[in-house]
């Protein structure tokens, strides 16, 4: 008997975590308990920023990556906010600039000190005022230097030029309802969002339409997210009717029916879907 037909083949076969030692996490942060989906941290090259609890505003911390560990209570953090930091991306361009969005319906950029903060920073480089709900969505473009997206809950996504502080492209009356996530395209021409009317969109910010649009792309209430992927395909999660979760991949060009649909668990916690581009692996964690 041949073995072949017993190991399934596969090449995600051996694709898999392994817990990271102790020593080399980050210990005592008081994560914000803001009720907002959203991962509360940012990563890249240099360092990981993370939405704490702020007494009276709204704060983040930045830690060199190599800084692990305990982290002390008075460790400085970046705390011009009135109102709780509710996400944070940092410039694919800069790994020194961060934006930020808050309920204080602002979006702020900050410039981080070479070696990481040594007091706490409190003047950003630019206020970027233009929502009049909460900011819960902030992501730079991927390709074009000092362009930030940012959406609230006034159902509006606003494209910024970062470094005049204008608005380049408003853009009302496309969302019904509350966005719950926004996503380049990798060559940055377009965008898709998930909304709370179950829709998913693709937009072209330039024209300020949308291209392709997906009514009830998962027909649970539960909130639901949208990715675009390398090669233009979208991965999206959320739930079935019956409260189940799902992940489904779609193609643009005809969203009719998606190309895969897969049903999880039953689980209620949304999940939040992690895209590799160069291995082409999208990493899916559950709240």
């Amino acid at each position: 008997m041949s073995f072949r037909k017993v190991v399934r083949q596969s090449k995600f076969r051996h694709v898999f975590g392994q817990p990271v030692k102790t020593e080399q996490c980050y210990d005592d942060i008081r994560v914000s308990r803001v009720t907002w989906d959203s991962t509360f941290c940012a990563v890249n090259p240099s360092f990981v920023a993370i939405i704490v609890e702020a007494s009276g505003g709204g704060a983040f911390l930045v830690l060199p990556l190599h800084k692990t560990g305990r982290i002390d209570k008075s460790y400085p953090t970046v705390c011009g906010h009135t109102g709780p930091v509710l996400d944070i991306d940092w410039c694919p361009h800069n790994d020194h600039v961060i934006a930020s969005g808050s309920e204080d319906c602002t979006v702020m950029v900050w410039q981080i000190p070479e070696n990481g903060l040594s007091q706490p920073l409190t003047e950003p480089v630019v206020v970027l005022e233009g929502h009049s709900k909460r900011v819960g969505i902030v992501t730079w473009h991927p390709t074009a230097r000092n362009v930030l997206l940012s959406a609230g809950c006034d159902n509006v996504v606003l494209i910024w030029n970062v470094g005049t502080a204008e608005e380049l492209y408003r853009l009302e009356g496309l969302h019904p309802d509350l966005i719950y996530s926004v996503s380049w395209s990798r060559d940055g021409s377009r965008f898709c969002t998930a909304c709370k009317d179950k829709s998913v969109r693709v937009i072209d910010p330039r024209r300020g339409t949308v291209v392709a649009e997906k009514e009830r792309a998962h027909e649970g209430a539960r909130p639901m997210r949208a990715i675009f992927l390398a090669d233009g395909k979208i991965f999206t999660t959320g739930f079935s009717r019956m409260s189940e979760r799902q992940l489904a991949l779609w193609d643009t060009e005809n969203l009719e029916e998606p190309m895969g649909l897969q049903e999880l668990d039953s689980s209620n916690g949304a999940l939040l879907p992690f895209y590799d581009p160069d291995t082409n692996v999208v990493y899916v964690c559950g709240k």
